[in-house]
């Protein structure tokens, strides 16, 4: 089980990983930070993303906050970072698309 922070960016113009903020990994997403949308949005890109169910991310923290908390069942935190930011290092720090499949 891995525990990993992330910082959202709300209203961007497209779902993507933006690489790391501090300790946290850098996600930009289209949804809106109104009434939960951004955080259904951050399970949903997570859970396209390592290829895992929605039901094994839990948001623990920061409901109403830009900087997050999650717990990500059946993964530990080094194969987190690794399937996230790989697609980063693999593109020089250039920002990375997700996949239409995940949009």
């Amino acid at each position: 089980m891995a525990i990993i922070r992330f910082r959202v960016v709300p209203n961007a113009k497209q779902n993507k990983i933006a690489g790391e903020h501090g300790t946290a990994i850098k996600i930009k997403l289209r949804a809106p930070a109104l009434e939960g949308k951004a955080n259904a949005a951050l399970r949903s890109f997570l859970a396209c993303e390592l290829k895992i169910s929605e039901r094994s991310i839990v948001l623990e923290r920061g409901h109403k906050s830009r900087e997050k908390i999650v717990r990500i069942k059946k993964l530990t935190e080094e194969e987190v970072r690794h399937r996230l930011l790989s697609k980063n290092s693999a593109t020089a720090g250039k920002v990375v698309s997700a996949s239409s499949v995940c949009d």
